[in-house]
């Protein structure tokens, strides 16, 4: 693929090794504006984004780094045009190389216990940069089911005065940033996979980060809003024509579940599966169903999801 205007074509694995912003992010981040960005990248060639299929370019954490230098050295009084020799005359760091998963419970409690500090301050800044260090530091399972969610609900789990106010914005900062990361895998140009949670089976984030878990080299998963009515699913499937549609339940299931999901199947035109917790409870309620178990959330769920769409899951 040959790059556009300078900026880096985009890898398929960019979007899984490393976390990636959006234009509008690094100027949030930074204090500077999109036009200057474009300008610095066009006529200077001091950031070199990469580009996702339809020309949006996407930023990594060292090229916010970058643009922070280039800050630098401007408020310096360093004319732009000569700050290009001055940064390559800095060695770049090397790159870490991603655990595969956190090293004992301590480190596990240690991120747990940094992510509430922030979150007491109210310190969006703090919690930006622990994100960004976790994905930089551990594969996306390991952060979001080892670190983010047991964060996320043991900060739900608080009492007291400010304990909702602390769950209300942890829980929106951890929902804005797995939305994003979804915007980004949906650019791989696959037929999505719808991922619908089942009525008051989940919440916004866990249904978010069970859809992020799911996605591979193979699967672009849509997360629908909680709110989505389960008879209108046939509706949706019809105009967006998924690979599949995955039905998310994270709890016990009532009475009515069996005929919930005896209504949803045969009425969609494509294959149905249900994922989260609430699938070691179904297993035997599901046998001889034509709804395929992929089982929790975890490190295994894209593969799963990906033998299911190719017909090679053991249900």
């Amino acid at each position: 693929m040959t790059a556009v205007n300078g900026a880096q074509p985009l890898a398929p694995h960019d979007l899984i090794d490393e976390e990636l912003y959006p234009i509008r992010e690094v100027a949030r981040l930074t204090g500077v504006n999109p036009v200057t960005l474009r300008a610095w990248e066009r006529r200077y060639g001091l950031i070199q984004p990469v580009r996702t299929p339809s020309g949006h370019r996407l930023y990594s954490r060292a090229n916010i780094e970058a643009v922070r230098q280039i800050l630098d050295w401007t408020e310096r009084g360093v004319a732009i045009s000569k700050v290009g020799s001055l940064l390559s005359r800095l060695e770049p760091a090397a790159p870490l190389a991603p655990a595969t998963q956190m090293d004992n419970h301590s480190e596990t409690a240690d991120w747990q216990g940094h992510l509430r500090q922030a979150t007491v301050r109210f310190d969006e800044a703090e919690l930006d940069r622990l994100y960004g260090q976790l994905l930089n530091l551990y594969p996306l399972a390991t952060v979001f089911l080892e670190v983010l969610l047991p964060a996320w609900k043991a900060t739900l789990d608080q009492s007291g005065f400010g304990a909702t106010s602390e769950w209300l914005f942890l829980d929106a900062f951890l929902r804005q940033r797995t939305f994003a990361r979804l915007q980004l895998e949906q650019h791989r140009g696959h037929e999505p996979v719808l991922l619908a949670t089942l009525p008051g089976q989940a919440r916004e984030f866990e249904s978010l980060a069970a859809g992020l878990l799911l996605c591979s080299e193979t699967a672009s998963v849509r997360v629908l809003p909680t709110e989505q009515p389960l008879d209108e699913l046939a509706l949706i499937c019809g105009k967006l024509q998924p690979q599949a549609l995955v039905l998310y339940s994270n709890h016990a299931f009532g009475p009515d579940f069996k005929r919930q999901l005896d209504r949803i199947a045969p009425a969609v035109d494509c294959p149905v599966a249900l994922a989260g917790e609430a699938c070691e409870l179904a297993a035997d309620l599901l046998a001889g169903s034509p709804i395929a178990c992929l089982g929790p959330s975890g490190a295994g769920s894209a593969h799963r999801l990906a033998q299911f769409l190719t017909g090679h899951l053991d249900t």
